[in-house]
């Protein structure tokens, strides 16, 4: 019947980290405006910088906001809200996302529907007001617009992006239009769903099923379901993850570690 590829978006499409970084950090003075006041450009260019090492950690995207604040209370001790960034290091945040967040999310008292919309809204003020800077911060990875655009295998895109903006991208940056149907972005469930909704799809039946993905843990989630069996998973060397998970994933005889000139070929 042929090949049916989910794919990942950021991370595995488009790097989109400088420009999620850049929206974090605008959220984040909207959000929380009194913490940024004597805050200069220097310090905000550490932030940015600091945000690309941890990226690995971002699962949606409002997590780049309470990444933005978490930084800033490292570098500014008088502004500090949290217990647990007395002696916080950047590379702690790698390995201790999952339990740093709930403790900030209570410690701030924020509200993630909230966080949420404040990003997208963010988003679409510098959409409307610099689109030109907007795409600029974000880039398809090497090959891959060719590879979409002439790909012999059925797409579909699953990520936890608004769609929105994935759409924007993929048309504006890529020069690729994919049916609005075949994008699955935030809002539509988790990624374990999606993929239970595609292959059960009567016009998927007889299809070789892949997913491309970039975060090792929605790999092993995939893998925890047992409907998901015939699914082959691919973990994105190029994308947002470290060197220990590329390690571990090559330890799991159910991910195959996937380079980007082998995944352009893939598609095609």
């Amino acid at each position: 019947m042929g090949d049916l590829y989910a794919l990942d978006f950021d991370g595995v499409l488009c790097d989109s980290c400088g420009e999620s970084s850049l929206s974090a950090v605008k959220a984040a003075k909207v959000r929380w405006p009194g913490l940024f006041d004597g805050v200069d450009s220097s310090l905000e260019d550490w932030i940015v910088d600091q945000m690309h090492i941890i990226r690995p950690v971002v699962e949606t995207g409002y997590d780049n906001v309470l990444l933005v604040r978490l930084l800033l209370e490292i570098k500014l001790p008088s502004i500090r809200k949290s217990s647990v960034v007395d002696g916080l290091k950047v590379d702690d945040i790698l390995e201790n996302w999952l339990t740093i967040k709930p403790v900030i999310m209570a410690e701030w008292d924020e509200n993630k529907d909230e966080l949420v919309d404040l990003f997208g809204k963010v988003r679409d003020e510098w959409i409307s007001n610099d689109f030109a800077a907007w795409i600029s911060a974000n880039r398809f990875y090497p090959g891959v617009p060719d590879a979409l655009k002439f790909a012999s295998s059925k797409i579909y895109i699953v990520t936890t992006k608004q769609s929105r903006f994935a759409d924007t991208l993929l048309r504006e940056l890529a020069g690729i239009s994919i049916p609005p149907e075949r994008i699955y972005g935030l809002g539509t469930g988790p990624k374990v769903k999606v993929l239970k909704q595609l292959q059960e799809m009567q016009e998927h039946q007889g299809f070789t099923l892949h997913f491309v993905e970039d975060r090792l843990a929605t790999l092993k989630n995939v893998i925890e379901e047992a409907e998901l069996s015939r699914w082959n998973l691919y973990l994105g060397d190029w994308g947002y993850n470290t060197q220990r998970e590329r390690q571990e994933a090559g330890m799991i005889p159910r991910i195959q570690l996937l380079q980007l000139t082998d995944f352009s070929r893939k598609l095609k």
